[in-house]
């Protein structure tokens, strides 16, 4: 095995590419501490002369992998209590306070499936209403920059460097009296976001919980002006427990006193779990009606995210939206429900949308979620679907948004999906849900975005190892071959040409390559020209992988599903929409 991982790394390919971002890291850990930086105030923490947005980046990542930071986390593992804890230490000496978040006017959302899609609703809706928004969201698809949104566009990087530098430096700053520990990666964000939400005084802030809800550093939050849950499901259960009725107890813990609360119809174990939370915690709570219950005066609301399940996540905005309003335009109005119950909760008032909410609803964006891109004759559905429940939804909309593509198109069309699962997902499961889709390719790869070409520090990861996540996409190639009955013997290898290959080569319809844009040059067979850009490499593959792509050049299209994983998503993204990398 260390022959062949040779072999590999003479070759240029994704291992050397690793190590490379690992020298490139601790370049930059060498650079920032060579500049023996000292804050005297945490006032006026200046931006450093010379230290630009990669820096800032470089900088950042040195935070997943901060040796007290994971230490931190093993700790709290067993004590999650200690997280809220820890993060009001960080908050303070980064010079904030949490009565200071109280100023936010924020709306605060969780669930399993579909918050993000439900904060993009709300906030492109009270943007629409002429108010200065703040979006904190996760994770990034590209740039961390897009975690961090004012008025729907993520900061600049100018923004972000200054006020990285700020927050990074007044930390850094104390850290030896607090025995040096530093933020891990998504506390550091979230304070960062606080901070430039008050810095650009914005009128509101629409915070998505990372995850769970109890126990989420979000939740330092006091006194948020609404709350929401979209739908439940089973996910990170190393973390919020390994049933629906113990992940509904975490996003629950969101609620406040007196403070509004919505939630979308759930199954009735976790709302009965939300309904008790919500009891003990003194927070009025209401079910969402269907979005087909909204009086409206001529057609039914159209959506700008596409999609049946982004029905429910519209409903919950609406509310959310609505709800806000009222607090901003009438604050000693209270709130009224109507008297029908569901599941035992009274439910939302069914009131009629503003021309400014049809409006902001039709007109929601949210990249990498049930969006389809037509590159001539290669169209890619992208979904960052990653649980068993978003991904039925995903094969939904796919089957159904494709089928629509095919009627159109003038010949045979090739189907492909491109897939890959992190962390402790399901894959197998996922990967089930997928076969009625009918693909003549499954192609697999690991989140890294080039192989040879240097990556976007925004897309590095240093807490998975290259090994695992080739090993995770073998895995999922396995489990792809059994459910479609092409027996349990991977027919792949690592496509790089004149390596040594993983196993025996064998004809099949599944493959694996080392990075996203090996598999995506493979799958469009020079037909996208954004791919075949001068400035990406080529990874050289094998005459016979080149041989079993003949279908997908007979094609007189391709449709490419792109699934499993955000971090994925991103991958594509940054290949196919060059501009979202500047």
């Amino acid at each position: 095995m260390m022959v062949w991982l040779t072999r590999v790394w003479l070759r240029g390919s994704v291992f050397a590419a690793r190590l490379r971002l690992q020298q490139q890291q601790q370049h930059w850990k060498s650079k920032l501490s060579n500049r023996s930086v000292k804050y005297y105030t945490t006032k006026t923490a200046p931006q450093l002369p010379g230290m630009e947005y990669q820096d800032a980046i470089c900088t950042l990542n040195t935070l997943q992998t901060n040796a007290s930071a994971l230490q931190q986390v093993r700790r709290e593992r067993g004590h999650p209590q200690l997280q809220l804890q820890a993060m009001r230490g960080f908050l303070e000496r980064a010079g904030l306070t949490v009565e200071e978040l109280d100023h936010l006017n924020i709306i605060h959302v969780t669930g399993t499936k579909g918050k993000g899609s439900t904060c993009a609703f709300t906030e492109h809706i009270l943007r629409s209403y002429g108010f200065r928004t703040g979006f904190y969201s996760s994770p990034h698809l590209v740039q961390v920059r897009e975690r961090i949104r004012i008025n729907g566009q993520p900061i600049g990087k100018e923004l972000f460097t200054k006020y990285f530098w700020q927050i990074y430096g007044r930390l850094d700053e104390t850290k030896d009296a607090h025995g040096g520990t530093m933020p891990a990666y998504f506390r550091f964000l979230t304070i960062l976001a606080f901070h430039v939400f008050l810095q650009e005084k914005v009128d509101l802030a629409v915070i998505e919980v990372g995850i769970g809800g109890a126990y989420d550093c979000t939740n330092i939050i006091r006194r948020p002006w609404v709350c929401g849950i979209s739908s439940l499901g089973i996910d990170h259960t190393q973390i919020l427990g390994d049933t629906i009725e113990k992940i509904a107890w975490q996003k629950g813990g969101i609620f406040k006193p007196g403070v509004p609360a919505f939630t979308v119809k759930q199954p009735e174990s976790p709302m009965a779990v939300l309904r008790e939370r919500a009891k003990e915690i003194s927070c009025p709570l209401w079910v969402c009606p269907e979005l087909e219950e909204y009086p409206v005066e001529s057609q039914p609301l159209h959506l700008g995210l596409a999609g049946q399940h982004q029905r429910l996540n519209a409903s919950l905005a609406l509310q959310l939206s609505h709800t806000w309003l009222q607090r901003r335009c009438l604050p000693e109005k209270s709130f009224p429900s109507t008297n029908v119950e569901s599941a035992g909760l009274p439910q939302a008032t069914r009131f009629k949308p503003s021309p400014i909410m049809v409006k902001g609803l039709a007109d929601t964006e949210w990249s990498g979620r049930t969006q389809t891109l037509r590159h001539g004759t290669v169209t890619y559905f992208l979904d960052g679907a990653h649980t068993n429940r978003s991904m039925q939804a995903c094969v939904h909309w796919f089957r159904e948004t494709a089928a629509q593509h095919e009627r159109q198109a003038c010949g045979p069309v090739a189907r492909v999906l491109l897939f890959n699962a992190t962390g402790e997902r399901d894959s197998a499961a996922m990967l089930k849900l997928l076969v009625p889709c009918h693909f003549d390719f499954a192609v697999f790869c690991p989140n890294i975005t080039e192989a040879i070409a240097s990556c976007n520090a925004d897309q590095q990861n240093f807490n998975v190892s290259v090994e695992h996540m080739l090993t995770r996409c073998l895995d999922n190639e396995r489990s792809w071959r059994l459910h479609n009955c092409l027996g349990d013997k991977p027919g792949t290898q690592l496509l790089i040409q004149d390596s040594l290959p993983l196993v025996p080569e064998r004809k099949a319809d599944t493959l694996v390559f080392p990075c996203i844009l090996s598999a995506l040059q493979w799958i469009t067979q020079g037909r996208d020209s954004i791919l075949d850009d001068p400035a990406k490499s080529v990874i050289p593959v094998k005459p016979s992988v080149t041989a079993k792509a003949a279908p997908l050049r007979q094609a007189t299209e391709v449709h490419v599903l792109i699934t499993g994983s955000l971090h994925l998503v991103g991958g594509v993204l940054k290949h196919l929409d060059p501009s979202s990398a500047k």
